[in-house]
Formats: structure tokens, C-alpha cells, sequence
């Protein structure tokens, strides 16, 4: 399984991104897709998940704010990020529980003015 996460960058207080992650390989074996977040110096945080079904969970942080989905003809998860707020600077990397876990390469976000 291969993961190529995209669509970061800096915005402003209060705007707005939507980052995507493609999976490619052995995508039958994936049983859901998600997004982690890093700080240097702080723990990972779990963002968002969404599973085969398209069940969703939330980080309580970003709960009301991000939406995960997904576009199962283009095995790419979504994740829109509304109301960004300067914490949520951070780099964002994607996985896939598929036996093993696979990760995209992380993308950055920087929400600062």
C-alpha cells in the first residue's frame, strides 16, 4: 500500500484547506483510512478516521470543525478543514490500517496571519 498525502499550506486564522491522501497498491487489504497530526516536541495527535463503511471519528479537538471522507472510485480520503485556528499548525500525515500500518509522507499546515 502506497499513501501520497497533498494539499497543505498556510492559511490564515479562520480559513480554510482540504488536504487528500491517494492510495495506491494493495488497496483491497486497507480497512479505513485516517489522519494523525505532529508538533515537534508534542504527542501525535489522531485527527480523523473513516472506516470501509464510511463511519467516522474525531479528534476532540477538531470535532464540528474538519470532515474526513472518502471517494472510493479514486481510493483518496479527504480531509476539510474549516475554522483553522493557529493549533492546528502542525505536519498531517495520513494512514491506512491494512494489516500492517502504512503512512503518506506527511503534509504542512501552518495557519498563522
Amino acid at each position: 500500500v502506497q499513501l501520497q498525502a497533498s494539499g497543505g499550506g498556510l492559511v490564515q486564522p479562520g480559513g480554510s484547506l482540504r488536504l487528500s491522501c491517494a492510495a495506491s497498491g494493495s488497496i483491497f487489504s486497507i480497512n479505513g483510512m485516517g489522519w494523525y497530526r505532529q508538533v515537534p516536541g508534542k504527542q501525535r495527535e489522531s485527527v480523523a478516521f473513516i472506516t470501509k463503511g464510511g463511519i467516522t471519528n474525531y479528534g476532540d479537538s477538531v470535532k464540528g470543525r474538519f470532515t474526513i471522507s472518502r471517494d472510493n472510485a479514486k481510493n483518496t480520503v479527504y480531509l476539510q478543514m474549516n475554522s483553522l485556528k493557529p493549533e492546528d499548525t502542525a505536519v498531517y500525515y495520513c494512514y491506512a490500517p491494512a494489516g500492517a500500518w502504512y503512512w503518506g509522507q506527511g503534509t504542512l499546515v501552518t495557519v498563522s496571519s
